[in-house]
């Protein structure tokens, strides 16, 4: 199967709900607000900045990006229609904050136009992740700044055990709806080859206790077994029951790492 996030709007409107839902909850958590805060904090905002967002997905970090910029101008560019529609909704009283639907190795914009550049869990997601960077490095002013914080995949787990059920439903998400599981390794020489300099890698642990925020890596890949025949609707209804019942009691563990580059265009 396709990694669903190249055409989210094929997924359908379900999948799209679920996932900008399990956005806002994965960015409400203080791990995720610390890892923006932190690379927000490292960029130079002042009234007449741009700073854009490829791949926004339903906005949950371009709506931090917009307040932390406020007044400079945030655009969130996104593929999805879907998505786009998600995130003007959500956008809430951000006056400085715009959505565009417009794909990431595309821009509506001239080059050098554009401060700073952030790709929050884009490139695991694409299947040539050195367009995007080449797009960004075109629209980036010479010194403007590039982050690419995304998940490093293949480290992703829910289980509590030995053949948890629970673990299995991770891998076979991280199989099914994962581009690049590997894209902590290659982040560096990936913007390296798009020639930009890289000032900062940061690699950081997330513990997740909240069953809610993994509930769509338990839901979504059943409904994909199941349309393969492969188990009943019977055990997929019980394997969410069981991540909820985690959630209530307090033993979901779930854990991703969480990678960030910061880099800068040079010429």
């Amino acid at each position: 199967m396709a990694d669903p996030f190249q055409d989210v709007d094929a997924a359908g409107p379900e999948f799209i709900a679920a996932f900008a839902d399990s956005m806002d909850v994965r960015q409400s958590d203080p791990t995720m607000e610390a890892i923006v805060a932190d690379y927000l904090g490292r960029l130079r905002f002042s009234d007449q900045t741009l700073t854009i967002e490829i791949g926004a997905g339903a906005g949950a970090v371009t709506r931090r990006v917009a307040a932390r910029a406020a007044p400079g101008r945030v655009i969130g560019f996104e593929p999805s229609s879907g998505f786009v529609e998600e995130a003007r909704k959500r956008a809430g009283d951000h006056a400085n904050l715009e959505f565009t639907v417009a794909d990431g190795a595309a821009l509506p914009l001239e080059a050098g136009s554009v401060d700073h550049a952030v790709m929050h869990t884009v490139l695991s997601h694409v299947t040539e992740p050195s367009t995007l960077l080449a797009e960004a490095h075109r629209v980036l002013k010479p010194g403007g700044t590039v982050v690419v914080c995304d998940a490093d995949f293949s480290k992703s787990a829910m289980g509590n055990f030995p053949d948890d059920p629970l673990d299995a439903c991770a891998r076979t998400f991280v199989r099914e709806f994962v581009t690049e599981a590997h894209m902590g390794a290659k982040a560096r020489p990936l913007l390296q080859e798009a020639g930009f300099v890289v000032d900062a890698f940061n690699v950081t642990s997330r513990v997740v206790l909240d069953g809610k925020q993994m509930l769509p890596w338990v839901v979504e890949t059943c409904k994909l077994m199941v349309a393969r025949g492969e188990i009943g609707q019977p055990l997929a209804d019980a394997l969410a029951a069981e991540s909820a019942r985690r959630a209530e009691a307090g033993t979901f563990y779930g854990y991703q790492a969480f990678v960030t580059a910061i880099a800068r265009r040079s010429d």
